[in-house]
This record gives C-alpha cells, sequence and structure tokens, in this order.
C-alpha cells in the first residue's frame, strides 16, 4: 500500500490545483518497470515530507486527461504543482536525493 494519494482526472481540479499545500504527483501505469521501481522513493518523500508536501500518483494508463493536458509523454515523470501553477519537472527513473532535490525548493 502505497503512501501516497490516488488522484484521477475527476479529482484533478480538488486534489492538485487547489491543494493549498505544494504537490508531488508521479505520472505512472501498472506495466511501466521504472514506475515500480520509483514506488519506495515516492513513499518516502510522502513519509518524509508529508507534512510539507502532498504526494500523489495519477495511473495514466486509467486517467489519460491530465497526462495529455500537460504533455506527458513518457513515464514516469514527477511534476511538483504549487499554487495551481507547475513549478518543476523531472523525467524518468531517480535517485531518492534527486527526486527529493527537485521538490525541496519549492515547500
Amino acid at each position: 500500500m502505497s503512501s501516497a494519494l490516488d488522484v484521477t482526472d475527476s479529482n484533478w481540479q480538488s486534489e492538485v490545483l487547489d491543494s493549498d499545500t505544494p504537490v508531488l504527483v508521479d505520472f505512472w501505469a501498472p506495466w511501466c518497470g521504472p514506475c515500480k521501481a520509483m514506488g519506495p522513493f515516492v513513499d518516502k518523500l510522502a513519509e518524509d515530507m508529508g507534512d510539507k508536501l502532498k504526494v500523489v500518483k495519477l495511473n495514466t494508463q486509467d486517467n489519460p486527461e491530465v497526462p495529455a493536458r500537460y504533455g506527458i509523454v513518457s513515464i514516469p515523470t514527477f511534476i511538483v504543482v504549487k499554487g495551481g501553477e507547475v513549478q518543476n519537472q523531472v523525467m524518468g527513473a531517480q535517485p531518492y536525493a534527486s527526486l527529493k532535490a527537485a521538490v525541496e525548493p519549492h515547500i
């Protein structure tokens, strides 16, 4: 069970864009090996920064609208959203330190 909240096309606005805290979004799919490999790092970020950062996962296979809107063409892709705007984007599997470094300036 992941520490990250699952979001969908239908609750994207309320869970991500309207969030009072910065949000790290993990765009993933069940068949994606690198996405699965990043799972523990995403969960660790959710646990380590849970009070300052909202961490969510969006299954691109089941929710194609949001990835299309943001031009997500490769997974895993991670975006940091703050105040309804994308602040940073990281593509591909990353070491934990790199993922954390991509988020820290925005919290």
